[in-house]
């Protein structure tokens, strides 16, 4: 409950766009990221690859630890 996997794409060291877990989407921080986060929230497949992350990655992981 208290693990959360986020990826974040950067362009020029500014965070334009980022997948978390705990709202299981992608949020857009810029003009690009917004447009990019829609299209790849619209796309199901997407997403729930990136939700699965959390159990595949995250808590393997922590469950070694």
């Amino acid at each position: 409950k208290d693990i959360e996997f986020i990826r974040s794409y950067y362009y020029n060291k500014m965070e334009i766009v980022r997948f978390s877990s705990s709202l299981g989407k992608y949020v857009g921080f810029t003009e690009f990221g917004v447009k990019q986060a829609e299209r790849w929230n619209s796309d199901a497949s997407d997403l729930a690859q990136m939700r699965a992350q959390k159990e595949a990655y995250c808590k393997q992981h922590v469950d070694n630890a």
